[in-house]
């Protein structure tokens, strides 16, 4: 258990109420939270237990180890895993009864022996269709031929049918529509072949949002769970609560010259006298160097700060203003900082922190290290008082 005074806080309420507006949007398709990447870095089992309270019926992960900890917790839902098992997870996959992805011979029978070899029920799978990310998944003119392979074992059952979008996120873009043709027509060739999956789906966060016609049975929802728009483009597109806030609290005060430099390189130096709170957050935690002297700005005493100097392993500078600012004199060693997240009026959100650094709020927040302890909390909108269950 961390010692300093940093943490990211997650409302599992905020998760439970993104979860009931997608599945308002998706309906009558289910709903799969995606909780890969210790949940977007919110806390994979908490995430997976808030969603499926609210409505979400299904959970998906990268990798089958990815799906320990869920099972070790009880949570027995369906956990589709998106890549295909590696040879050494597929003992994993079957011991835990999940979902897995499946687009190679090899990996249909290797996964076909895993389960003979357990002396198991027959494993449900779901084949991945490429139909234009060219990452993973079986090449459309291939599916009808790995349909029939899993078909001919006995030791599983096609039980999904699957694609992913490459530009869902960006409305008006032609090429989501071209996959969505070439997925339909996969669709229509395993019919006509008397292969027919009870569970097809192709709808990322962005899609589930944008595009009611790939919706079909199931929609798999990763970012909007967390609160978080797919894109700039995207935002709006249903009520959606972010659900994660990182602070710490200031652990020193000083006033630093007119001219003097602060951090690793003096990269800054004060254009007057200076308040310069440090706080103990740094790149080891996921505030990542590339914020230092970007105009990246924190939240102390509801009011933005900006970060100065280089930002280090373990710890940040904060310009709080001139020493004959009440605003500034007023900050004191325990005060809140928030990074990410709410403070009185005002917000800084991962978009932003995105934005500086040209990147997406997903690798914001999955930046978040596991040295920064998780609190969960159920935050009622109606109340201002936050009660924190560390």
């Amino acid at each position: 258990m961390s010692g300093r005074p940093a943490w990211a806080e997650v409302d599992l309420g905020a998760v439970a109420a993104n979860v009931r507006a997608l599945c308002g949007v998706a309906a009558p398709a289910a709903l799969c939270a995606v909780v890969k990447a210790d949940g977007y870095g919110h806390g994979a089992v908490a995430v997976a237990r808030a969603a499926l309270g609210a409505g979400a019926s299904w959970l998906a992960v990268a990798m089958a180890g990815e799906a320990v900890a869920l099972r070790s917790e009880g949570i027995d839902a369906p956990v589709l895993v998106l890549a295909e098992p590696s040879p050494e997870e597929h003992d994993t996959v079957v011991a835990l009864g999940l979902r897995p992805s499946v687009y190679t011979p090899g990996g249909i029978q290797g996964l076909a022996q895993a389960v003979a070899r357990a002396g198991a029920a027959p494993l449900p799978v779901h084949l991945k269709v490429d139909t234009g990310m060219h990452r993973v998944g079986a090449a459309p003119t291939d599916a009808l031929a790995l349909a029939m392979a899993v078909a001919e074992r006995p030791e599983l059952v096609l039980e999904g049918l699957w694609t992913h979008c490459a530009v869902a996120d960006e409305p008006a873009h032609p090429f989501t529509t071209v996959q969505a043709s070439r997925f339909a027509a996969v669709v229509e060739e395993l019919a006509a072949a008397g292969v027919r999956p009870t569970i097809v789906h192709a709808a990322n966060s962005a899609a589930t949002l944008d595009r009611p016609e790939l919706r079909l049975d199931l929609v798999r929802c990763g970012i909007t769970v967390y609160g978080l728009d797919p894109s700039p483009a995207l935002g709006g597109r249903v009520a959606l609560r972010p659900a994660l806030r990182l602070a710490a609290r200031v652990s020193l005060v000083r006033t630093v010259a007119a001219g003097d430099g602060l951090s690793y390189g003096l990269r800054h130096r004060c254009a007057h006298d200076s308040v310069i709170a440090t706080v103990p957050l740094g790149y080891a935690d996921g505030v990542t160097r590339r914020l230092s002297e970007v105009g990246a700005e924190v939240l102390i005493g509801g009011r933005r700060r900006p970060i100065v100097g280089t930002i280090t392993m373990d710890q940040l500078l904060v310009d709080c203003g001139p020493p004959g600012d009440p605003d500034a004199t007023q900050v004191q060693p325990g005060d809140e900082v928030v990074l990410i997240g709410e403070q009185g009026d005002q917000r800084v959100g991962a978009g932003e922190w995105a934005e500086r650094l040209g990147t997406i709020a997903y690798e914001v927040v999955c930046a978040i290290s596991a040295r920064v302890p998780r609190r969960y909390v159920e935050v009622d909108v109606s109340d201002p008082v936050r009660a924190v269950d560390a």
